[in-house]
């Protein structure tokens, strides 16, 4: 690990926390993340191989404890890694007000649905096997389809077709949806502009905004 040479606290914190991606592994373990391939869907563009690296980094600094249960790892945040939750809630905020600026590769579909999962507001869905279909128009076909399913308090999200009768069908762009998701534009006046498309019965698609919702930082003000 590499050192800046300084006895000042600031400096000392990121010597260990400025790696990249180390923020974006301990952003995922704060959002409930617990086992390696989780790590993995919420960092999609990180390899197998650093991710590995960085969580050792993080054991060795008593930020993270590993556990291991019918050889399975699981990773959990120490006391000293809960006490980084403000820290990155203060970047996440932070970024979300300056920040706006989403550039063609900033894009990730698997990113962006694995997110939409695990932030799904389960209450305000039916309690039967409710199922959300999406299609990215801007996507490789390979990633264009999506489908969100909510059976009670179980999520899922496929890339495939799970075979279930669609409940209803959200179309539009990755960028768009990314937007909305970011808080950078609402799903109604994305709808009303033409950039999203809700398919279904009325009284299902009307809730459909609600069901989803958006992210964790998309109601942080912006600057005029």
């Amino acid at each position: 690990m590499s050192t800046y040479g300084q006895f000042c606290p600031v400096a000392k914190a990121m010597e260990v926390l400025d790696e990249r991606w180390t923020l974006l592994v301990v952003r995922e373990l704060l959002l409930g993340s617990r086992h390696f391939n989780e790590l993995r869907r919420g960092n999609p563009k990180m390899s197998p191989a650093l991710l590995s690296k960085r969580l050792r980094s993080l054991e060795r600094a008593g930020i993270v404890r590993r556990s291991e249960n019918d050889g399975r790892s699981a990773y959990e945040l120490t006391e000293s890694g809960l006490e980084l939750r403000p820290i990155v809630e203060g970047l996440g905020a932070w970024g979300s007000r300056w920040i706006g600026v989403l550039g063609d590769e900033d894009l990730d579909p698997h990113l962006l649905m694995w997110d939409v999962r695990r932030t799904v507001p389960v209450d305000a869905w039916p309690r039967d096997r409710t199922v959300l279909a999406f299609r990215f128009s801007d996507v490789t076909p390979k990633a264009s389809r999506w489908w969100l399913l909510v059976t009670g308090a179980d999520v899922d999200i496929c890339d495939y077709d799970p075979g279930f009768e669609v409940t209803a069908s959200v179309d539009t762009t990755l960028r768009t949806m990314t937007e909305i998701w970011r808080g950078d534009r609402d799903w109604w006046s994305a709808i009303r502009n033409g950039l999203l498309t809700l398919d279904g019965p009325s009284d299902v698609t009307r809730e459909v905004p609600a069901w989803v919702g958006q992210g964790i930082f998309s109601s942080v003000p912006r600057p005029a």
